[in-house]
């Protein structure tokens, strides 16, 4: 999938119609026909709660909305644009097509409540004629004629109307406010101590339900982007001074309603607001009328541009669709074809005409369009991207909180739709993913933020650690190899190590000096040992080491922080049986690593393949409590990998004495006082005769085990051969350890 650049020559729109185009959104149907209903189930302070809780989302979406639109350019397609091009085309299509949708099937909702601006006519149809009238009669002439005058007009017809309706819709509202209360003298008083007395908070999120759609709208002057002359100026200033303007509004219509209607009017009169206005019964219709026809204009001017841009970015499957959605006519590019989908797609939800149907599936797609908005906004300040430099600038705790609350309200509102919402998300996701392999994705969404939050967390746990002198033992290894592609087994073993309970470094080493070829082979090597791991529940991580001889690497590799937080502690050597020479280089290496205080490993590979179902052995000898924590604590932490779920773990603890009795009791204590991970069961005492070597006893009991745990002490450094290594013949795989106490 490509991206296309958008050449679109704007029309000179200016911040007006945006703003225009979201307060005529915002003031829309549950204005006029719900309201009343709220403030009398609720009373004036409910309501007033609801409306700070539907601003708390759509606030916080408007300044997300503002910053982003100040730091790139903005195009065709509004909201979409600002997705994708701060998310990537994967999400930006997924959340564009299900933006789309509940755009155009805004339109729908909003047309249908057009229709109840016509009830005086029905009923007089129905008194005269005597048989009810259907409401599509009105309802699909009217998005029959609205989609025409945007066809064959354009936009600017459009905008037009918009101006229109939006007087007509403040009209109303003026006449609404100077209008007298229903009762006089003293039962105003009463009329209002009875709206501000009671608060039925069993109620508030149904009513929230009713009501939410009002607060949504707010964004629907940023589907003019393309159309505007300076987007980074008109959206930030059209979309905020629609939203806040919409508050203000909101709560100075409860306040009216509560002062001026007693619960039970407010409860049984949908169009209470016609008896309380100046002349209400002709400009309450109308205004319902003009605020439910601008929010369908608004829709309408604003779903097709976006299905355009979705278009252009080659977004869909099919490229016939693609190439008939992008069409444009005219200089501004306007979106004929995507106009004409929108209106068949409003034109099925009209004939339903079914409100209180559609109201809660476009709830759903909005909250999830505006909550992504808040998401990007947070990353973006999270993960402090070096470009990410808007002029206008939001709080991250605003944009997190948005989120928040908008998933927190899905689930309220009707968590079955939600789940259906977010699986339908799901799906479009992975079809446009499949299809667009090589566009960014959500990892690449999330790599500032991740490399922040690692930033901090390795930061802190530095801190911690300074602070701290005695810790919670765990395994931070490292290891260094040439023989990487070679010998695979000590690459399992780092896996095992740092699977749960640990964490690994492996480094493949490379010979030689740091030059543009060594670099190069380096980043190839890299790339084929993470391919190697993917797929095979590691947690190892894996770099490389450029060194003219193996013991500076080994320096080098001592000295590198780990990328876990916490200070490496043990160093694992590994070499082959088959090559003993291998030795001398590992045996004059470790009394270097004994000088920066780390344990020592020593992995010894067989020519045998794994055998992890044989079981662990750990073989502790005489008087060598020095490595017997360690062993038997390695051996626990391999055994958590799932490896090893069909295996046994088994220790052997040798002695030259018959007293066993007094062997054990000195066993349990040690294991309740240093809290090992084993019991009695667990442990074989060995009874090793004076002339038996203790290397034939271990080869003899754990020739078949998948792997060995033998501890050795400082001794062998005296002796560079290596020798005290090359005694445990027969056995598999062997792990010498040697613990830093």
């Amino acid at each position: 999938m490509n991206q296309t650049v958008f050449t679109d020559k704007n029309t000179g729109l200016g911040t007006m119609p945006v703003f225009f185009t979201s307060i005529s959104t915002i003031l829309g149907a549950v204005l006029f026909l719900r309201f009343g209903f709220a403030v009398g189930t609720l009373g004036f302070w409910g309501t007033l709660l609801i409306i700070i809780m539907g601003h708390l989302i759509t606030i916080p979406t408007a300044l997300a909305i503002s910053e982003i639109a100040t730091n790139k350019r903005v195009e065709g397609g509004g909201e979409y644009f600002i997705i994708s091009r701060s998310f990537g085309l994967k999400i930006g299509s997924t959340i564009g097509i299900a933006l789309f949708f509940s755009q155009a099937i805004s339109v729908a909702f909003y047309i249908i409540a057009f229709t109840e601006a016509f009830t005086p006519f029905f009923n007089w149809w129905a008194d005269y004629y005597g048989y009810e009238l259907p409401r599509q009669v009105v309802s699909v002439s009217s998005l029959v004629f609205l989609a025409l005058v945007i066809l064959l007009r354009g936009v600017g017809s459009g905008m037009k109307m918009l101006y229109i309706v939006t007087f007509l819709l403040f009209a109303s509202l003026f006449l609404f406010f100077i209008g007298k209360p229903l009762e006089s003298g003293d039962m105003v008083q009463t009329v209002a101590s009875q709206n501000f007395g009671f608060f039925n908070n069993d109620k508030l999120f149904v009513v929230f339900a009713i009501c939410f759609p009002a607060f949504t709208g707010m964004t629907a002057g940023v589907g003019l982007s393309g159309d505007l002359k300076n987007p980074g100026k008109s959206i930030p200033l059209g979309t905020l001074g629609g939203t806040i303007g919409g508050l203000i509004i909101y709560v100075l219509v409860i306040w009216k309603l509560a002062v001026s209607a007693p619960q039970a009017d407010l409860l049984q009169d949908q169009l209470v607001m016609s008896r309380i206005a100046v002349w209400g019964d002709i400009v309450i219709p109308i205004g319902l009328a003009a605020a439910t026809f601008s929010s369908a204009l608004g829709s309408i001017l604003v779903a097709p541009r976006t299905l355009q841009a979705i278009a252009r970015d080659q977004s869909f499957p099919f490229p016939g669709a693609n190439k008939f959605l992008a069409k444009g006519r005219g200089g501004n590019s306007e979106p004929v074809n995507a106009t004409f989908v929108s209106f068949l797609i409003a034109l099925v939800f009209v004939i339903m005409g079914s409100i209180d149907m559609v109201a809660e599936v476009i709830s759903m797609f909005f909250l999830i369009s505006y909550g992504t908005l808040c998401l990007i906004s947070f990353l973006n300040h999270f993960g402090s991207s070096p470009s990410y430099r808007p002029r206008f600038k939001s709080r991250w705790y605003f944009s997190l909180g948005g989120f928040i609350l908008s998933v927190w309200v899905m689930f309220m509102i009707n968590a079955l739709y939600t789940l259906v919402a977010y699986v339908v998300i799901a799906l479009l996701y992975i079809l446009i993913e499949h299809y667009n392999k090589t566009e960014k994705g959500l990892a690449d969404i999330l790599e500032g933020a991740l490399f922040q939050l690692n930033r901090r967390i390795r930061v802190f746990m530095q801190k911690q650690q300074s602070n701290n002198e005695i810790r919670e033992w765990r395994p931070s290894a490292v290891c260094i190899s040439p023989n990487s592609f070679e010998r695979r087994k000590v690459l399992e073993l780092m896996k095992w190590i740092s699977h749960q309970h640990g964490f690994g470094t492996y480094f493949h080493f490379v010979r030689g000096y740091f030059s543009q070829e060594t670099v190069s082979e380096c980043r190839d090597v890299l790339q084929q040992l993470i391919e190697l791991q993917r797929g095979k529940d590691s947690g190892l991580y894996i770099d490389t080491m450029i060194s003219p001889s193996y013991t500076s690497a080994i320096a080098q590799v001592i000295q590198t922080p780990s990328v876990s937080g916490m200070e490496n502690n043990m160093v694992v050597f590994e070499y082959d049986k088959n090559r003993p020479e291998e030795l001398t280089r590992i045996v004059e290496n470790i009394k270097l690593t004994k000088a920066g205080n780390f344990d020592v490993c020593v992995f010894a590979g067989s020519a045998y393949p794994l055998q992890t179902r044989n079981g662990i052995h750990v073989w502790i000898k005489i008087n060598d409590e020095k490595n017997s924590n360690l062993m038997i604590l390695l051996g626990y932490i391999i055994m958590s990998h799932p490896d090893w779920s069909r295996s046994q773990f088994k220790v052997f603890v040798t002695t030259n004495t018959n007293n066993i009795e007094d062997l054990q009791e000195r066993l349990g204590r040690h294991i309740e006082e240093w809290r090992l991970p084993i019991t009695m069961a667990n442990i074989e005492i060995v009874t090793l005769n004076n002339d038996q070597p203790l290397n034939d006893k271990i080869a003899s009991c754990s020739k078949d085990a998948g792997l060995t745990l033998i501890g050795f002490d400082d001794e062998i450094f005296k002796n560079k051969s290596g020798s005290y290594f090359q005694q445990f013949e027969g056995l598999g795989d062997v792990l010498f350890v040697n613990a830093n106490v």
